[in-house]
Formats: structure tokens, C-alpha cells, sequence
């Protein structure tokens, strides 16, 4: 019997098929989800910068003014004035006094001057006004809700409430009068040689301020002498009430330069080198910048009694 050889089968040729050509709206969908997902992480970090973070960023400057102003009491340098011991003016931000309020549990360094930067640390003096303690009124700003907000619950203390406060000229005690809002009666006229306190910080929710809360407290202790202060009409425009910090602004701009850059290389090393390995490299980097532009946005662009 003869084998039949069956005739070989055509090759069949194997196509590999063309890769997908990413179509301009398919491109442009994506570079636009990139962003929106940038800008969440810079204003999730400038929320966190101004709420948790500057509430660390307060304990630690309070830590180290606390620090400043005792060795100061100790010395007795400490400034009883608008001028330090060597007759300069004193510096934004310099200790001035130690503020106690001890039915809300606040202890809280006071630093001179009102300008957002300086309250980010803390409460800070009115220039233009006496140190507490002396003849005079003397006003005490500080922040509502961001950087701690150590004057988040002043508008509920009750009249009879003790207001401490230790300057270069001993421990001053003060009697709360009453919280005054946005269209009460002033207080009376102050008598001479005797000396006044007003507390002051934002009005209305915690981070949309709409006016200004003030506590008025007589002092019953002895007043002390008062030196001569900054004239009213010479306080910068920064360290008025709900004022911005206009000196901000230059190295706002820089450091959103910087975020910029960095965002858009951001995206590049997305398409070149994949989605997951570009947000472990980029995302300390944005949130680092981004920290650094909502300090400086905060002091540019939010009232300083925020």
C-alpha cells in the first residue's frame, strides 16, 4: 500500500497588532486629571499647614520665646517699653510679656508687634499701645482658629475672671469687665494712672472671620510708669486689625514659582517614568513647598486675627 504524504499546510503569518495612538482628548483628559489631583495636594497641605501643622509650628515658637523671655526676666533686660535696653526699637516678634488666663487654661508668651507673621506664634502686642501693666490701655491680639488660635475661647470669659501678666516690671493682675462685639458701648473713659487690657481676636466662625471679638479687663494691681510709645498714625498698615502682610507677598510669589516647577515636573516624570513612582518622588517634594506657600499665603492673603 502506498503512504499518501499529505501536502504541507500555508504558512499563516501572525499580525502584531499597532499599539494604541493616544488620541489628543484622551491626552489632554489626562494632563487635566494630573493637575486637579496636584492642586488637591497643595490645598490639602496648605488646610493641614494652617490647622495641624501651624498648631506645632506655634508650641514650638512658644517654646522658644518662653525660653527668651524668662532668661530676659532673670537678667532684668527684659523690655518695659518700644525700645530694648540699648535704646533700639524692639524687633516684630521680640517677648514682651507672658500672658496667663487661667480660668481657660491659656499661657501664652506675648510677642511684639500685630502683623500675621508675628501672631502665627503667638499673641502679640499693639506697638502703639502701653505694655500691660502700665497706666494706659494696653491691646493684645491673637489668632481665632489657625496657629493654635490660643484665643480661640477669650469670648467666653465672664466678668470677674483674672487676666496675670508678668513684664519687665513685675506681675500685673487684671479683672475682666465684660466681652464686647461688634456694636456694644465702649467701655468708660479710663481714669488717670490707672490701666486697662483688651484682648482681641477674629469674630464669627473659625476660619471666616466677619468682625472682632475684644475682652476689656481693669487692672487692680498698682499701674506702672509708662514710657513714651509709637504714635498711632506711625503703626504699620500690617499690624492693623484683620490686616494682611503685603511684605509677604514677594516671596509668596517665589515660592509658588517653585511649585510650579516642581508640579510640572511632576507630570513629565509621570510620562517617563510611570504614575506610582512619579507620586512617591514628587509628593514630599509638593507637600514641602506646599508648606512653605501656605505660611506665606497665610501671612499675604488671611487676616492676621484668623
Amino acid at each position: 500500500m502506498t503512504a499518501t504524504i499529505a501536502p504541507p499546510e500555508p504558512e499563516t503569518s501572525v499580525e502584531t497588532p499597532a499599539p494604541p495612538v493616544d488620541r489628543p482628548d484622551d491626552v489632554a483628559m489626562r494632563l487635566v486629571g494630573q493637575w486637579i489631583g496636584i492642586l488637591a495636594v497643595v490645598g490639602l497641605s496648605f488646610l493641614v499647614h494652617i490647622g495641624l501643622i501651624g498648631a506645632v509650628q506655634h508650641e514650638r515658637d512658644q517654646a522658644a520665646l518662653h525660653e527668651q523671655l524668662r532668661s530676659e526676666l532673670a537678667l532684668a533686660t527684659a523690655p518695659v517699653g518700644p525700645t530694648d535696653v540699648d535704646g533700639r526699637p524692639l524687633v516684630s516678634g521680640d517677648p514682651v510679656a507672658l500672658l496667663e488666663i487661667p480660668s481657660l487654661g491659656v499661657v501664652e508668651v506675648v510677642g511684639e508687634g500685630t502683623s500675621a507673621g508675628v501672631l502665627m506664634s503667638g499673641p502679640g502686642h499693639r506697638r502703639d499701645t502701653v505694655l500691660p501693666g502700665q497706666a494706659g490701655v494696653s491691646v493684645i491680639a491673637g489668632r481665632r482658629a489657625a496657629y493654635g488660635g490660643p484665643f480661640a475661647s477669650i469670648g467666653l470669659l465672664r466678668g470677674g475672671d483674672q487676666i496675670v501678666v508678668t513684664t519687665g516690671q513685675g506681675r500685673h493682675v487684671y479683672r475682666v469687665l465684660g466681652v464686647r462685639r461688634a456694636g456694644d458701648p465702649l467701655p468708660a473713659a479710663l481714669a488717670a494712672g490707672k490701666g486697662r487690657l483688651t484682648l482681641m481676636t477674629a469674630d464669627g466662625p473659625p476660619f471666616l472671620p466677619t468682625d472682632v471679638v475684644r475682652v476689656d479687663a481693669q487692672l487692680i494691681t498698682p499701674a506702672q510708669q509708662a514710657p513714651a510709645r509709637l504714635p498711632s498714625d506711625a503703626l504699620p498698615a500690617a499690624e492693623e486689625t484683620l490686616a494682611t502682610d503685603s511684605s509677604a507677598l514677594v516671596p509668596l510669589v517665589l515660592w509658588a514659582q517653585l511649585l510650579l516647577a516642581a508640579a510640572v515636573a511632576l507630570v513629565w516624570v509621570r510620562h517617563r517614568v510611570g504614575g506610582w513612582q512619579s507620586w512617591v518622588i514628587g509628593l514630599p517634594v509638593l507637600i514641602a513647598i506646599g508648606a512653605q506657600v501656605a505660611d506665606q499665603a497665610a501671612a499675604a492673603l488671611l487676616p492676621n486675627l484668623l
